[in-house]
Parts: structure tokens; sequence; C-alpha cells
């Protein structure tokens, strides 16, 4: 008898694909979404960036179907496949959230990369390519759209700082979270190059316009590219 998890797995990986052909394109909030209308936030990367997402949803497809044919069986699998499956459950409807209310759509893509995350870290490290990757590179992206949707979130309440200080706190806050999971898992630093992705995303999206936020970026960029840099190199040699 099949076991229920690769095929949940599969079936919310599809759901979660699928997901965008079904609602309103979502490309930041509106502005009748915050009480101060955020346009084009700081934290927010260059529009290319967000391109990622047909590797992201292409891999994870490979990866759930490949799980369900060829490791339904594995126990290393289903130990990542439990997190991984209720962050696409979230991830499912998360882009209907988005455009009906900012504070919840926060909320969503926090939840779903806390459990991307653990589903990384609970990752075996056999099927490396078939599993580890696309589940990093997806936890990665979601590391650094959780705090450009709490930078354009909080300032667009008016909490604490303007957009340019939640620049600064959510760049700051993703290197810290990134740094952190990076530096425990060095045989993923397709993690952290994802993160890094997000970053000269900003770069880009900021210039020489706003030049500190652009130069936080680029420091986070450096120090993760050495920290995932580090790992690549001990992913190669294993």
């Amino acid at each position: 008898m099949m076991k229920p998890l690769p095929l949940l797995t599969l079936l919310f990986t599809l759901s979660f694909v699928i997901s965008p052909a079904l609602t309103d394109p979502f490309s930041g909030f509106e502005a009748d979404q915050l009480p101060i209308p955020q346009i084009d936030p700081p934290v927010q990367p260059a529009g290319y960036a967000f391109a990622i997402w047909g590797l992201i949803y292409g891999w994870l497809v490979v990866s759930a179907v490949f799980g369900l044919v060829r490791r339904a069986d594995a126990p290393g699998w289903d130990h990542a496949r439990e997190p991984l499956i209720l962050s696409l459950a979230i991830g499912t409807p998360w882009l209907a959230i988005a455009n009906a209310s900012a504070i919840w759509a926060t909320v969503g893509i926090i939840a779903m990369a806390v459990f991307a995350i653990a589903a990384l870290l609970r990752s075996p490290a056999a099927d490396r390519w078939w599993l580890r990757v696309p589940v990093a590179i997806y936890a990665g992206w979601l590391t650094a759209a959780s705090f450009v949707s709490i930078g354009s979130t909080a300032a667009g309440y008016g909490l604490i700082w303007d957009q340019t200080g939640w620049a600064y706190a959510g760049i700051t806050g993703a290197f810290l979270v990134a740094f952190a999971i990076q530096r425990r898992m060095p045989g993923a630093p397709e993690y952290g190059l994802t993160v890094i992705w997000a970053l000269v995303g900003i770069v880009v999206a900021n210039g020489l316009d706003q030049v500190w936020i652009s130069g936080t970026a680029v420091a986070g960029i450096a120090i993760l590219a050495l920290v995932a840099g580090g790992g690549a190199a001990r992913a190669a040699r294993a």
C-alpha cells in the first residue's frame, strides 16, 4: 500500500504550481491595501528577480514526481516531506490572500518560510539534486520574500520606521536568518545563493539612488557568498 506523504507532496506541489493561474496576478501590495501606500518600496527586489519562481516551480514538480516514483518508502524523504507539505498547503492560496490582505499575506509567507526551512534542515544528504537543492532554493527565496513582505507591510502601517528604515531592517533580517541557516546547512549552498539572488535584485532596484541601502545589501551578499562558497566547495568534495 502506498504511503500518503509522497502522494500528498505531489498533490500540494501541483496545487501550489497551478495556483497562479487561478487568481489575479500579484506584483506587490496595491495602494489601497495599506494606510500608507508602498510604491516601489526599496526593500523589494527588481522585477526580473521574481523569474526564479519558474525554476522553483519546475524543480519542485520534478522532485515530487521522482519522490513518488523512486523514493516513496524513503524515511529520510518522509522526514522532510512533512513540513514541506505544510509550506505548500499554505502557499497554494497565498496569492489570493496577498491580493486581499497585506497582514495575512505576511503571516502566511512567514509560515511558508518556516516550514520550508524545516524541510531543508530535515532533507537527507543523499539525493541532493532531487530533494535538497530544490527545497533549498524554495526556502531561500521565501526567506528573502518574508522580509520584503514584513518591510512593506510595516512601512505601510507606519510602524517604527518609514520604508527606508524598513529596507535596512528587511535586508539585515534576511541576511541574519540566511547566515544562520547557511552555517547550519553548509551542504546546501543553493539556499544562500538564492538569498544572494534576492539581495542583488534589491541592489538593482535601488542602484545609486539609494546608495546606502544598496551598500547594505552588497555587504550581505559578500558575507553570504563566502559562507555559501565554502559550503559549495565541501559539497563538491562530498
